[in-house]
Parts: structure tokens; C-alpha cells; sequence
């Protein structure tokens, strides 16, 4: 039967290394599920896989988009569907690896049909955030969706926004859309994440963010500076990055601030992955090819 491995994980734990690995084994493709490795122009920030890691193992959804292009997890799902009985021919096995959760469960779980918001609707949103403030964008919620107000983290301007969207583009709550209903999927599908001990894992991802530092960084922001206004480089690394740049932190703060940021992000990756129950949680001792190829 087609089979589905899902490599995931919070930021720094190793993904992308296990997943080639696997992958080499079985002789098969990798999807990336990674919300920002999509675009192009930002490999050192956004861990891409290297040019080494390209060349091993065929790699989808790695730089395949412009900056300024707009992407979402339901187009994930619908691309991923696409291209996976394509995969299916050459292969029996496909390997999906990446940290973006809602990329994850697009495609292992579905998400619920939602309507393509127009760009003026798309704008309006984001000029109520950027211009107001995250407080301007709780408001309209309160008002479009009292139901998912109660509901959302309030400090997650993405999600507000997000919902805001929804709610405007199709004139009832985005809540009322909201089914959670699981979608069954023609292949059988393999979830393992790798879960370090908390400390060791917030040591690898100040060791990656120095590295990154090293491996030209800094460089690569002052390259896209001009494009800040764009949700892809919304994101932790270009957004301290462009602070030091606008003067408002010294580069030694804007380091400190990337390594803060990125333990956060891992925080709430590892939430989402705890409250699944159809996840491995796989030690570091267990995240190897030979652990998952003994799930399978």
C-alpha cells in the first residue's frame, strides 16, 4: 500500500537529516513541509536543505516561490494530492519532512474548505495590523467571530489576521467553517517526530542560530531588506535581523532576540505535537532511519 512518512518535529531537532537518510534507503522523494523554505532567496535563514542535501535526495517544495507570492496550507494540501500519485508510481514510499504543523496536517489530516480571499480583502486585513496594531486586529475578530475570539491566542497576529480574512471574504464566522473533520486519505501514513530533551534542544537552536550568523545571515536580510513589508519574511531571523537594521537593537541584541524567538516557535510546536494522538514521539536515541523503518 502507498505509504505516507511524516518526519516532523520542532525547529533545530534534525529533521531534514533523518529524512534524507530514510528516504535514500527506500529509494524514494521528499515533500517539504515548510512554510518558508517555499521561497526563494532565503536558504540560510530558513535551514533549507543545502545544495548537497538537493543533490541526494529530490526535494518538492523548496524554493519554489517569489517573495511576493502568496501560498496557504490549503494549497498545500491540494498540491501535495496532486503530486503524490506521481510519487506513487516510482515508489512505493514518499517521506513528508518539515515543521510548519498546519502544512502537516493539511495533508495528513485535511483542512476544512475555506473560500480564496480576494487581495483587496487580503490587504485590508493587513493594514488593520499594520497600521493599528495587533489590538485593532482582536477587535475585528470580536466582531466578525465572538465564537473564535474565546478561541485563538490572542498574541498570534497571523491567526487573527487569518480569521479576519475568512470571516470578511465569506460573510459568516470563520468558526462556523471550522468542521475538524479528518478526511481519509488513499495511502497509509507514518508520523514520527523528534523530541529532544528540552534543554539539549534549546542549545542546538542557539548553536543553529550562530551558525547561521556565520553562514552569511545577516548578509542574506540586507539582500531582502527592501521587500520587509511581505508576510514571507514576517518570520523569526529577517524580523530581528531588520530591527538592527532600522536601528532600533545592536546586532548582538538582534542575535539574542533570533534564539529567543526560535525557542518560542519550538514551544508551541511541540504543544500542537502533543496533542496528537496518531504521532510518534520519538527520542533521539529512536530518530534514526533504522527506528522508522521499523514503524513501517
Amino acid at each position: 500500500m502507498p505509504t505516507l512518512i511524516v518526519i516532523t518535529g520542532p525547529t533545530g531537532s534534525g529533521k531534514t537529516d533523518l529524512a534524507i537518510d530514510v528516504a535514500t534507503r527506500l529509494g524514494c522523494e521528499i515533500i517539504s513541509a515548510d512554510s518558508r523554505q517555499l521561497y526563494r532567496s532565503l536558504p540560510i535563514g530558513t535551514a533549507a536543505p543545502t545544495p548537497d542535501q538537493l543533490a541526494a535526495v529530490r526535494h518538492h517544495f523548496v524554493a519554489t516561490l517569489d517573495l511576493d507570492q502568496y501560498y496557504s496550507a490549503a494549497q498545500f494540501e491540494e498540491d501535495v494530492m496532486q503530486l503524490l500519485p506521481r510519487l506513487w508510481t516510482k515508489s512505493d514510499y514518499a517521506v513528508m519532512c518539515g515543521g510548519s504543523m498546519m502544512y502537516v496536517d493539511a495533508v495528513t489530516r485535511g483542512i476544512d474548505l475555506l473560500p480564496t480571499i480576494t487581495p483587496e480583502i487580503r490587504e485590508y486585513a493587513a493594514s488593520l495590523y499594520s497600521q493599528h496594531g495587533i489590538e485593532r486586529i482582536r477587535q475585528e475578530l470580536l466582531r466578525l467571530d465572538p465564537d473564535y475570539y474565546q478561541q485563538v491566542d490572542l498574541n498570534n497576529h497571523k491567526r487573527l489576521v487569518h480569521a479576519v480574512e475568512i470571516s470578511l471574504q465569506a460573510g459568516v464566522p470563520y468558526s462556523s467553517l471550522r468542521t475538524g473533520t479528518v478526511k481519509q486519505r488513499p495511502f497509509r501514513i507514518i508520523k514520527a517526530a523528534i523530541d529532544y530533551p528540552r534543554n539539549e534542544l534549546f542549545d542546538r537552536i542557539n548553536r543553529r542560530v550562530d551558525r547561521m550568523i556565520a553562514d552569511g545571515l545577516e548578509q542574506e536580510a540586507r539582500s531582502v531588506y527592501y521587500l520587509r513589508h511581505l508576510n514571507s519574511l514576517n518570520t523569526v531571523g529577517y524580523k530581528e535581523m531588520f530591527a538592527y537594521f532600522d536601528g532600533t537593537m545592536d546586532l548582538p541584541t538582534a542575535v539574542a532576540r533570533i534564539q529567543k524567538n526560535t525557542r518560542v516557535y519550538a514551544k508551541k510546536q511541540l504543544t500542537w505535537l502533543r496533542r496528537l494522538d496518531d504521532t510518534t514521539m520519538l527520542q533521539p536515541s529512536q530518530a534514526t532511519a533504522t527506528g522508522i523503518l521499523s514503524m513501517l
